[in-house]
């Protein structure tokens, strides 16, 4: 089922000073062209699954004459994000009719055996990434206008006529991102596994750089708050641009809605606008984003700039405590993320994210010695870290439960941990309890693994840390990923 949110009354009120800010910031995007490496043929293999069943140099397309119903495939050898151009002529005799032919671009190659007509998901199926096109003249060059995330591409020949035939003479990528892979050093972990996964999350970091950090450079182009944190968290130990992050900070600071909430994420074309989605857990994160970047950069001035906003997303979040003192349950609404994930009660994971949150605001709040607010930050992170244990802590089951149905999920003691509601000894006892139980509602996403991850650091695991990181994301590896993906 969908998720999604719709503001009644939406207003946008726009900081235009923080907005000249962003712009300022914004990056020249670097531009590298890259060329399809080879011909692939494309089949199952015996359990079915999609394989490479042969393939040639890209020479071997290039002397190709291609007529109706032809249909080839192309490798370039790795993920690409940017702007694809076909160099395309004739043989026979004079061209008496438009070549029709379709594209699809895809970054699995499963995505060049699926057939498109068949999808019936909620999502848009305009994030297809597939083109149907005329050319009319013949020999020409053929600038596709829309920006592709892809490794594979399908060309299939609808129609020439009986008189001529349709020639490919080069495919090329202009590749597109605010940083390149060469900036940063790799690193060596002594262990070659853990040394591909770290070359592919930095390639799917930088394919996320773009005029602001994207969630997807395939799908659902815009920043996300949420998101947002983390690959800024991933950018400062790599890539290192400070710029982007801080841009990306100040649009979202800039574009405030109804009661000063900042949005879940921002659309950037064709003009910077906030969603009209508030996710309460992304708003509040936007004091660790803040405190992340001080952080990294010493920029007091960007820290005194955007605090109101950060402690006011606390605040706000104040407001939607009910009798008990913890996070009121909104139900199946969208209005906290968390993970996806089918049945998945939220009341008590946000109410550890704004337990988590709190922590940023006070560190923030004494960087720049306002005593009040850290009075007053302290002593609600006391009353709900009390309240949390009080209302979701379940004793014999010895995990925390959240909702009506009192359910217990992986997604809520992470947070519950991250939050330090307990100490870091009864922390420790709960992660392995919860490994041993596997509570029934699970985690579903690399997002929600990210928190796992940094939970189980967090209570001294290290090395089972690193176990579970070769597991889930190694075994996206080995699955043939070159550049992460979002489930």
């Amino acid at each position: 089922m969908p998720s999604y949110s719709i503001i009644e009354n939406f207003e946008v009120h726009k900081n235009n000073r923080f907005l000249e800010i962003a712009e300022a910031l914004k990056p020249e995007l670097l531009h590298k062209e890259i060329k399809a490496e080879k011909e692939i043929m494309v089949g199952k293999d015996r359990q079915m699954r999609t394989v490479i069943t042969e393939e040639y140099p890209i020479e071997n397309l290039y002397a190709k004459s291609l007529k109706r119903d032809d249909t080839v495939f192309v490798d370039f050898g790795d993920h690409a994000v940017g702007y694809v151009t076909l160099e395309l002529s004739k043989t026979g005799s004079h061209q008496d009719a438009p070549v029709y032919f379709y594209l699809k671009f895809g970054e699995r190659l499963e995505e060049m055996t699926d057939k498109t007509a068949d999808y019936d998901g909620w999502l848009s199926r305009g994030w297809i990434q597939e083109e149907y096109i005329h050319v009319d003249v013949l020999p020409a060059k053929v600038k596709l206008p829309r920006r592709y995330s892809f490794r594979y591409m399908e060309l299939r020949v609808i129609d020439t006529s009986a008189k001529f035939q349709l020639k490919i003479d080069g495919i090329s990528c202009d590749t597109v991102s605010a940083v390149d892979m060469e900036s940063v050093k790799p690193v060596d972990f002594g262990d070659p596994l853990l040394n591909q996964i770290d070359l592919v999350s930095r390639k799917t970091l930088k394919e996320c750089m773009q005029d602001v950090f994207e969630d997807g450079p395939k799908r659902d182009r815009r920043m996300w708050l949420g998101d947002l944190r983390l690959q800024a968290r991933a950018n400062y130990y790599t890539f290192k641009n400070y710029d982007l992050a801080k841009r990306c900070m100040y649009i979202f600071a800039g574009l405030l809605f109804n009661e000063g909430k900042l949005s879940a994420c921002v659309f950037t074309e064709p003009e910077m606008e906030p969603d009209d989605t508030y996710l309460l857990d992304y708003a509040l994160f936007f004091s660790s984003v803040l405190l992340d970047y001080y952080e990294a950069t010493d920029d007091l001035e960007t820290l005194r700039d955007l605090y109101d906003v950060a402690i006011d997303q606390i605040r706000i979040a104040m407001t939607q405590l009910n009798e008990k003192n913890v996070v009121e349950d909104l139900g199946d609404a969208f209005w906290c993320f968390l993970d996806w994930g089918d049945g998945l009660n939220k009341q008590a994971g946000a109410t550890a994210v704004l337990i988590y949150c709190i922590r940023y605001g006070i560190r923030l709040a004494k960087i720049l010695d306002k005593q009040e607010d850290i009075s007053w930050l302290e002593e609600k992170q006391a009353m709900l870290k009390e309240a949390a244990v009080k209302e979701f802590w379940d004793e014999a089951l010895g995990m925390f439960v959240s909702g009506p149905d009192r359910q217990a999920s992986w997604a809520t003691q992470i947070w519950m941990i991250l939050a330090r509601v307990f100490d870091k000894e009864t922390n420790c006892k709960l992660i392995h309890h919860v490994m041993e139980v596997n509570p029934r509602i699970r985690m579903v996403t690399p997002y929600m693994y990210h928190h796992y991850i940094d939970a189980l650091i967090r209570c001294d695991e290290k090395e089972l840390a690193l176990e579970e990181m070769k597991r889930y994301w190694g075994e996206m590896i080995h699955d043939g990923a070159d550049t992460f993906w979002e489930l």
